[in-house]
């Protein structure tokens, strides 16, 4: 088994706001399975929530009403959004933003999200390059070397961006460290660590078992 040869679901939302508590709603999704190193399969769509939005949120992502207005309702992207994630691992930078998004639209649905673990990109890149100077997606993409191949918060753009940090991340386990399988359960250890026990951690993954 090569770097990430297990399937995992890298996602990402556009939405009106921070907090889907404070009655914040989605406007966009991309998810995007990687298996072996490469995006295999991608969900994509704009979502009518039926709910204002913010001008600041058009500012930002270029996402106007119009085009909330005539998308599919939230009521049919979330089964399907469902379906395509099914059990495999989910993977989001900053995933916590991501995964309460997707469980707090899943119960409005009466729906609960099925996924084996949830993997940040974020916290990962924290611990595997504590040397970055910056961890937000557009600064961590570019010092890795790895470019937008279309404009910064839509959601398909950033979860490929995100997808790619995720297999460099990978690689970068397998060629530093000699890791030969680079796996979901090993991502989820390293995203618990404390960032002062990764190397360690991740040297003694290396050993002959």
């Amino acid at each position: 088994m090569h770097a990430l040869d297990q399937a995992i679901v890298m996602i990402d939302f556009e939405t009106t706001g921070l907090s889907p508590d404070m009655g914040d709603r989605i406007t966009e999704v991309a998810a995007l399975r990687i298996v072996g190193g490469r995006v295999v399969e991608r969900y994509v769509s704009l979502i009518n929530c039926g709910v204002r939005i913010p001008s600041f949120i058009t500012g930002l992502t270029g996402i106007t009403q119009a085009m909330v207005d005539g998308a599919p309702p939230v009521a049919q992207v979330v089964p399907a959004l469902l379906d395509f994630i099914g059990s495999d691992a989910l993977s989001a930078h900053n995933a916590s933003f991501d995964e309460k998004f997707l469980k707090a639209e899943a119960a409005r649905l009466g729906l609960t999200p099925a996924h084996q673990g949830l993997v940040c990109s974020l916290k990962l890149s924290r611990r595997v390059f504590p040397q970055l100077s910056s961890y937000k997606l557009g600064l961590l993409s570019g010092q890795l070397g790895i470019q937008f191949k279309s404009a910064a918060h839509r959601a398909e753009s950033d979860a490929e961006v995100a997808a790619e940090v995720l297999i460099h991340i990978a690689r970068h386990l397998r060629s530093t460290y000699g890791i030969a399988e680079v796996d979901t359960a090993l991502l989820l250890a390293v995203n618990k660590l404390a960032a002062a026990k990764v190397h360690q951690f991740l040297q003694k993954q290396a050993l002959p078992r």
